[in-house]
């Protein structure tokens, strides 16, 4: 793999400036009115990098299409898609609720011991999921629903994406490739993952577990190249995939801060941004839009190290002033 970054000069210029040289693999991508750039280093364009949490604003989209096509609603609870009764209230949660994080639902079902799997992940690189979804739903037996109010919720986002698969007779992998396109992936085991599937580090250039597994995969199991990710930037501008209007903030999220199925808006030096980030053991991801100028940067990178200030910065330096 290349050592210093490649790609379209206008952007390499830019991540040189703001990467400073990154040691892992890292991929830009930035699409405008007028063009499609990327820039790599250390990675190809055949390199699959772990997208994180952007994986919820695919579910949200999901999500979206699937009430837009009536095979579900947002009133719909989750005992009326999957087997969950006799689970206590979990089964009484709203798939709209779910979809703008206002479940009450926690961050994590206490059945799947998070505290255990958080040291195995800290001391030995463990993937902390890995779960089937028949797990996934044993482990909701414990839940309580709390008051419904904005929290985010991995937990959430898992059911509401297995939740919409079955709506759509359909597993959540087979649904996304279906809707949004088959060049994303969502391995399930490790022996899934091939040659380019990458390996990520944490801050400290330890390799880590990759983060496979059925259960995760609506809220942080997707896996994409650059080239994946910019043409679904371009989808995103063009208003062409199913479910656009996740997009759209519905309710707040946090004061001055929106959000709509998964995706979150906010204002950002006098812009409306639309967004979303990702991390796992080993990676890290942003995705973000200014749909009033026109413009998408995503930023893919194989380390556990935030990238949310070089993608809105390189948001920023590509938007127009007349945008």
């Amino acid at each position: 793999m290349e050592t210093a970054w490649i790609g379209d000069f206008e952007l390499v210029r830019v991540v040189e400036r703001m990467f400073r040289s990154p040691a892992q693999a890292t991929a830009v991508a930035v699409v405008t009115p007028e063009r499609e750039m990327t820039a790599r280093v250390g990675s190809d364009h055949h390199s699959t990098f772990e997208i994180g949490s952007i994986s919820k604003v695919l579910t949200g989209m999901l999500y979206r299409d699937v009430v837009e096509r009536r095979l579900a609603s947002p009133t719909m609870v989750l005992r009326e898609l999957l087997p969950l009764d006799g689970y206590g209230d979990v089964g009484s949660v709203t798939l709209e609720s779910l979809a703008t994080h206002r479940s009450g639902l926690p961050g994590l079902p206490p059945g799947m011991q998070p505290l255990r799997r958080t040291l195995g992940f800290w001391i030995r690189g463990e993937n902390p999921y890995g779960d089937s979804l028949a797990d996934l739903l044993l482990q909701t037996r414990t839940v309580r629903v709390g008051t419904p109010r904005p929290r985010y919720s991995n937990l959430g986002f898992q059911l509401l994406g297995h939740a919409v698969a079955k709506a759509a007779g359909s597993s959540y992998a087979q649904l996304l490739q279906d809707v949004l396109g088959p060049e994303f992936s969502t391995p399930a085991r490790v022996k899934d993952l091939g040659p380019a599937d990458l390996t990520g580090s944490d801050r400290f250039g330890r390799p880590m577990r990759a983060w496979v597994g059925e259960a995760i995969a609506p809220a942080g199991g997707v896996r994409a190249t650059i080239d994946t990710m910019s043409g679904f930037l371009r989808s995103l501008l063009d208003g062409t995939p199913r479910g656009m209007s996740a997009l759209d903030p519905v309710a707040d999220f946090t004061p001055r801060v929106g959000i709509g199925a998964g995706w979150i808006t906010l204002e950002h030096h006098g812009r409306s941004i639309t967004w979303h980030n990702g991390s796992t053991g080993g990676f890290s991801s942003w995705i973000g839009l200014d749909r009033a100028a026109g413009t998408a940067v995503v930023v893919l990178a194989a380390v556990h190290r935030s990238v949310d200030r070089q993608g809105f910065r390189i948001l920023e330096e590509f938007v127009s002033p007349a945008g």
